[in-house]
């Protein structure tokens, strides 16, 4: 492995390694370890895929991916014609990884995905224009990308977001032609907001990251939960500074920075607003 794949490396064990590029090259290759399966997320925008063995080179739009099987070490390559950066996340999984998390031998299911696994059947090579990333894929892949974890907590937290990308991709797989198979955007939106809601969110942020534009995005929320996205933030945040003031001793202070604010006059302004009393108020009166 040379130098510059070893610094694309996030995550390496026996059985899995992740690697992570994000740079502005015009071309690159990746490293296809014999009998592995590699998940390749392309997230840059036009990136060609040049196989050896007599494929024929595939294009890739921004936030798609594969699924496939190498028997064999090989190499492919990665080029890209867009200004952008040249940005991919691979994972590799060894076949014995594999075969013991699905274990074939446990039912006639199990051994039909570990075929259909061995013999390319979700890599699209030829049949369709490539599958295209889910909400939940993309949350998954800032995860891993974000994660500053280590050790065992690292390598158990790696597996866990590893099995569920492999579950999203067989259901995408299997479930691909009906119109309820991937989850809506406004219920994904929901749940990325319900998940971060004490950080300072935006439109803007969810946009960038589940590859829709912001204006959208309100709409779609908006028309589904018939609130804003701002509104519904301010909604969680106060019912949980409520439930915290009302069933805790934690300091005003305190509840205001947990609960996303970083000012604790504008909690107060907030809260007042919101429940016509004073936090202080409150909690002296319970």
């Amino acid at each position: 492995m040379s130098n510059l794949e070893e610094e694309k490396i996030l995550f390496a064990s026996d059985n899995i390694s992740i690697e992570f590029c994000s740079e502005r090259y015009s071309k690159t290759s990746i490293l296809e370890a014999g009998s592995s399966f590699n998940l390749l997320f392309l997230l840059g925008s036009d990136i060609y895929l040049e196989k050896s063995a007599g494929h024929l080179p595939i294009v890739f739009r921004k936030n798609q991916y594969i699924l496939y099987y190498s028997s064999e070490e090989n190499r492919a390559e990665l080029r890209s014609d867009s200004q952008e950066a040249l940005q991919y996340l691979l994972i590799r999984i060894d076949y014995q990884y594999i075969n013991h998390l699905i274990n074939p031998k446990s039912s006639e299911e199990s051994s039909d995905i570990l075929e259909n696994m061995m013999r390319n059947s979700f890599i699209y090579f030829h049949k369709e224009t490539p599958p295209t990333m889910t909400v939940e894929m993309h949350m998954i892949l800032k995860e891993i990308i974000g994660s500053s974890k280590k050790g065992i907590i690292q390598k158990l937290f790696i597996e866990a977001k590893l099995i569920k990308l492999l579950i999203l991709v067989f259901e995408q797989f299997h479930e691909k032609n009906s119109a309820q198979s991937a989850p809506k955007a406004p219920e994904m939106i929901k749940k990325y907001i319900d998940e971060n809601y004490h950080r300072n969110i935006k439109a803007e942020e969810i946009g960038k990251l589940i590859g829709i534009n912001q204006n959208i995005i309100r709409q779609e929320f908006k028309s589904q939960y018939h609130m804003t996205i701002s509104h519904y933030i301010s909604e969680l945040r106060m019912l949980k500074a409520k439930k915290m003031i009302t069933n805790s001793d934690v300091m005003i202070k305190e509840i205001a920075i947990e609960c996303g604010y970083e000012y604790v006059q504008n909690f107060t302004r907030a809260f007042k607003k919101k429940f016509g009393v004073a936090p202080e108020n409150l909690r002296n009166n319970k």
